[in-house]
């Protein structure tokens, strides 16, 4: 699982880099990348599909779970 302390930049850069170019406001959310082991540098690829569980997990704040729906 990709830890914040393995990112090349820590959080208060990254706010005080994007800050310097743009007013950051409650409820923005920050997308910092992709962790390693994407699917589709997996070989061979994955992607997601259909009843597949998205996991955004947070320590000690709690998770966001989002089914995937195929359309």
């Amino acid at each position: 699982m990709p830890r914040v302390s393995q990112m090349i930049f820590d959080i208060p850069t990254i706010i005080a880099s994007l800050s310097a170019g743009l007013t950051l406001e409650p409820g923005d959310v920050i997308a910092t990348g992709t962790p390693s082991g994407v699917g589709f540098a997996m070989n061979p690829p994955q992607y997601l599909k259909g009843g597949d569980v998205m996991v955004a997990r947070i320590d000690r704040i709690g998770e966001l779970r989002n089914r995937v729906v195929a359309v």
